[in-house]
């Protein structure tokens, strides 16, 4: 039996026969007069005295525990069981507290994704628009120029001389362009097997033109030679030295007057080049026609000027940047040589 303490006011349950606190104080009642108890009972903070008719025995001892505060206090002689449904209670709350947290942190990040979001820049508009004055772009994809099949179009003298003057360079003095010439025929710019080399390549076009040297002491003729495609370009720049050499052919000048004589007549420096399906080439005389010297630095500078300044970094690779067929050429390769300055065994 349990005895529970509800409050100051409130009263004790008696205990029941052969409970566990019978032998605390159950029993007959004692005899009058003071009588000593292995129990004695406990003094209360504030006693209270039952008063009792005369003719009854007084009731027998009862367990009292101390006062406590306002709350409830539980005793027992047996271990009390923790209760279930408090337990119950406090899980409960843990679950919705946690799931308050999880909702609140979801809030926040919404919140979070909606400041953001307001402070992304506007992407830019990538579309491009449409300039016809403007020069080609450095990031342009190049068309490719190994072959007539990804760069049809043909040459032109305009294309490769657009004025009566030819400057390379700002500051630079210019070159006169005495005459151009743009034929179907490669023949009419070599002789021999030189002319039949080009022709059993492929090559079915020649533009050139014949230039005075900006001090006027030298004259070249220079121009393109149009051919199936890089390999075959690479097989004539590598059989034309041998030609040459065993003066079994040679590259023609073309003559634009009486004073220009000198590239039919006097020995020449002729230097020749390969950029994608294009041969280059350009022979030099002096002007008087007198023999040229192998180690003339301005003979050179004459050949690299129409070579590599004029018709490669300045025609095809102008070719090559309007167009977008797709990847960048190779470097450029080139040689040279002497040959006669007669043609009156062609």
């Amino acid at each position: 039996m349990v005895y529970r303490y509800e409050s100051e006011e409130d009263a004790f349950e008696d205990p029941e026969p052969g409970s566990d606190l019978d032998v605390l104080g159950a029993g007959p009642p004692p005899p009058a007069g003071p009588s000593p108890s292995r129990f004695p009972a406990p003094s209360l903070p504030r006693p209270n005295q039952l008063v009792l008719p005369s003719n009854q025995p007084p009731p027998a001892p009862r367990v009292t525990a101390p006062a406590a505060p306002r709350s409830r206090v539980y005793t027992s002689a047996q271990p009390m069981e923790p209760s279930k449904r408090r337990g119950g209670g406090r899980l409960w709350q843990v679950v919705i507290g946690g799931a308050a947290v999880l909702v609140l942190l979801a809030l926040c990040g919404l919140g979070a994704a909606a400041l953001l979001v307001d402070r992304e820049p506007t992407p830019p508009n990538n579309t491009p628009t449409y300039q016809p004055n403007a020069a080609p772009s450095a990031t342009a994809q190049q068309q490719d120029l190994d072959s007539r099949d990804t760069d049809q179009a043909p040459l032109t003298a305009k294309e490769l001389f657009p004025g009566k003057e030819l400057k390379l360079a700002d500051g630079q003095p210019a070159y006169q362009v005495l005459k151009t010439q743009s034929s179907g025929s490669c023949a009419v710019a070599a002789t021999d097997e030189v002319a039949d080399l080009l022709v059993r390549l492929g090559c079915n076009q020649v533009v050139r033109a014949t230039l005075r040297s900006p001090g006027g002491e030298h004259l070249v003729t220079t121009g393109l030679f149009n051919l199936t495609d890089r390999a075959n370009a690479e097989r004539a720049r590598d059989r034309i030295r041998q030609i040459l050499d065993e003066r079994q052919g040679r590259f023609r000048g073309l003559t634009a007057g009486d004073d220009t004589d000198a590239l039919t007549s006097a020995p020449a420096r002729v230097g020749w080049q390969v950029r994608g399906h294009y041969l280059a080439y350009a022979l030099v005389v002096r002007a008087d026609g007198t023999a040229v010297k192998s180690g003339d630095t301005k003979i050179r500078e004459v050949l690299f000027d129409m070579l590599e300044a004029h018709l490669s970094r300045g025609v095809l690779q102008r070719r090559a940047d309007i167009g977008t067929a797709g990847q960048p050429t190779g470097v450029s390769t080139e040689g040279s040589g002497s040959q006669s300055g007669s043609e009156d065994d062609d």
